[in-house]
């Protein structure tokens, strides 16, 4: 995936969104969509994501999710600016036994040094699985030392 083929990120995007988070891509979360207003991302059921009874492991589940609103955090963050995970608040409602789950971020709160993003995730029939509210802080960029 090109940052070119995820609508809304502009070919001057530098850098593969997804590859920035190498392990978001091992657990198999796809990027579907990326602007600053909203992000969307699934993870396919497999065996393997599972826990006892064939669910979806809630890990699993929380890597979505963290992994879709690191991204929504990043697309609003000022120029330079890195951004990281304070707090994730998940209240799980529905199991994935099957096909996918498909989180979708929001940010609700772009701060000088923190920003609030709602991910909710839905499954196959859209019915809601999780909701999360994360607060991502902004890292500002360190002016590089001089030798």
């Amino acid at each position: 995936m090109t940052s070119d083929s995820v609508a809304g990120v502009s070919g001057a995007e530098d850098a593969d969104l997804l590859a920035l988070m190498p392990f978001a891509v091992g657990v198999g979360v796809e990027l579907e969509m990326a602007t600053a207003e909203l992000v969307t991302g699934r993870l396919a059921w497999s065996a393997d994501r599972c826990t006892a009874g064939g669910m979806l492991h809630g890990g699993a589940l929380m890597t979505l999710a963290d992994s879709v609103g690191a991204i929504c955090a990043y697309l609003n963050l000022p120029s330079g600016a890195t951004t990281s995970t304070l707090s994730s608040s998940t209240a799980f409602l529905r199991a994935v036994r099957r096909g996918h789950a498909r989180a979708t971020a929001l940010p609700l709160h772009i701060g000088r040094t923190s920003i609030v993003v709602q991910v909710q995730v839905r499954d196959d029939h859209d019915r809601p699985v999780a909701q999360v509210i994360q607060t991502q802080a902004i890292r500002a960029s360190r002016p590089s030392e001089s030798t």
